[in-house]
């Protein structure tokens, strides 16, 4: 401040700071806004991403003669409710989806809760050997489904659980990336410190868990849960190996509507949309909660 400022006025006198920084505040507290490019190319992935499941709803409204000729029905009939009703009472749509309903609600708790104890231990715990477990657990990501489902069945068979949903729920409890994605995400999101202090007033191993690793792991769970739900629910190879079609799930269900001499693309395709509503409705449901949870995180870590 000069002196010839010194004698002007209280409320003449000049302000030299505060005003720079005060924009350069508002200009760093803008938000980003999208170009139309941008809009363009979200529309145009959304439409691509969409086409299946709104080609599946037209051919499921249609009848298999339409969905025969050329060229192809491009909007919908008036044969949805029909062929709904005929793929339920075809397939024993009632029975599939209570059965895919457990299982997947089972298979889904099991790996959520068994893939985040292992994924603390691995992150938090000192054990020996614990760098060579989580080696071999990562290690069962390579090897193909497809190669243990001789020796599962005939270890499923001298139990004597074929064709019951036990023997579909229990070998997919706990999954390999399950326990690695947690526990890539606990050793960031989980502060050491926080569990020391819990140690230090006393609480048990079981308190630390339930208070302390299960809220700071709740984003991932979710996560997790979603992504195996999805996973369970459309699981063909192993339900259909292990289940029969007096005691199917939604995709053994399913599985019956192919067969015949001609058979009827349209039912099939109802079938199809009847497999897949829950998931929709799931996603719709639980898709806000899903996505906060992430963010959370985000913020958080």
């Amino acid at each position: 401040m000069t002196t010839s400022e010194l004698t002007l006025p209280q409320d003449q006198v000049p302000v030299r700071t505060g005003r720079a920084p005060r924009r350069r505040m508002m200009g760093a507290g803008k938000q980003m806004h999208a170009g139309p490019l941008t809009y363009v190319v979200l529309v145009v992935f959304a439409l691509v991403s969409l086409a299946p499941l709104v080609w599946t709803a037209i051919a499921a409204s249609r009848t298999n003669t339409r969905l025969a000729e050329t060229p192809p029905p491009l909007w919908f009939g008036a044969n949805l409710f029909k062929n709904l009703q005929a793929a339920w009472d075809q397939a024993g749509m009632g029975t599939a989806m209570f059965n895919s309903t457990i299982v997947a609600g089972s298979i889904t708790i099991g790996t959520v809760l068994f893939s985040t104890l292992a994924g603390f231990a691995f992150a938090k715990l000192k054990f020996r050997f614990s760098s060579t477990l989580l080696l071999l657990t990562i290690g069962t990501m390579m090897i193909p489904p497809q190669l243990a489902v001789v020796p599962l069945y005939l270890w499923m068979a001298d139990l004597h659980w074929s064709n019951h949903l036990q023997t579909v729920i229990l070998p997919t409890l706990v999954s390999a990336f399950g326990t690695f994605f947690m526990r890539q995400y606990l050793v960031q999101a989980l502060p050491t410190e926080l569990i020391e202090a819990a140690r230090v007033d006393g609480a048990s191993s079981l308190r630390v868990v339930w208070h302390v690793v299960f809220p700071a792991a709740r984003p991932a769970m979710a996560v997790l849960g979603l992504l195996t739900f999805v996973m369970a629910w459309n699981d063909f190879l192993w339900p259909i190996i292990a289940l029969n079609q007096q005691n199917p799930t939604v995709q053994v269900a399913l599985n019956s509507l192919g067969t015949g001499y001609i058979p009827d693309q349209s039912v099939i395709m109802a079938g199809a949309l009847l497999g897949t509503l829950p998931l929709l409705i799931a996603f719709l449901l639980f898709g806000k909660q899903i996505v906060g949870g992430i963010m959370q995180g985000a913020v958080k870590g």
